[in-house]
């Protein structure tokens, strides 16, 4: 059985809801499926230019991803209020970089530098970050979260540019302590405005379901398997 070890997973909000998965040694990707609850015939596939248009090149040096609905950054050239992107963090030549991809068109908008974008203020830490989630599905909030492989987690009000870290314990992320040396990526499921969850993968092929409203653990770890996500670890 596959052991989820380089991988970085995002969520997808463009129509059905699911989840993707890029395993970055094989240069593959698998899609989850949220309502049928499983991963589709045909996967995993390989990354290329057809399925992941003008992204594709980058993937390699992939360190996190997330989805926002309807937030448009100053500079970012992006409108709707139902605007879905897919923001994508990554290096290129060493230097920390974002992508803005639009789920709506399927295709890549526009490519930045870190710093000159508006997460600029992540860049200290970009090299620690495993991963990052909006942690409210309310638009008029705009406040996210992001796991660090060194025990911390930040919190970033993008409005106000504001930026927190925090240990990562029972106050900050009840239940998550004791294994917050084992986080390997992390992806939400917004179920609802009230009922969403964050799925942390974590080393041995386990995960943990985390409650994003009541910020708290509903369950884990859990072993990763066909009963808990059929077909992910399909080779």
């Amino acid at each position: 059985m596959p052991e989820l070890t380089n991988v970085v997973a995002v969520d997808w909000r463009a129509g059905a809801d699911r989840c993707y998965f890029f395993f970055k040694d094989s240069n593959q990707y698998t899609r989850f499926d949220i309502c049928d609850n499983k991963v589709p015939d045909g996967y995993p596939a390989t990354i290329t230019d057809n399925n992941w248009h003008g992204f594709y090149p980058y993937f390699k040096h992939l360190r996190f991803g997330f989805t926002t609905t309807g937030i448009r950054p100053a500079r970012s050239g992006i409108s709707g209020v139902d605007s879905d992107i897919l923001w994508f963090f990554y290096e290129d030549a060493g230097v920390p970089m974002v992508c803005r991809y639009d789920q709506d068109s399927d295709k890549m908008h526009s490519l930045d530098r870190l710093a000159d974008s508006p997460w600029r203020l992540l860049r200290p830490y970009f090299n620690r970050i495993v991963a990052g989630t909006w942690w409210q599905n309310n638009r008029d909030v705009q406040l996210f979260r992001f796991l660090l492989n060194d025990g911390h987690s930040l919190y970033l009000d993008l409005p106000t540019q504001k930026l927190t870290r925090e240990a990562i314990n029972e106050t900050s992320w009840p239940g998550l302590g004791r294994y917050k040396h084992r986080i390997i990526t992390a992806v939400q499921n917004d179920r609802s405005f009230t009922d969403s969850c964050y799925y942390i993968f974590l080393t041995d092929n386990e995960y943990i379901r985390y409650n994003i409203p009541k910020n708290e653990m509903e369950a884990g770890p859990i072993k990763v398997d066909e009963v808990s996500w059929p077909g992910l670890l399909r080779d």
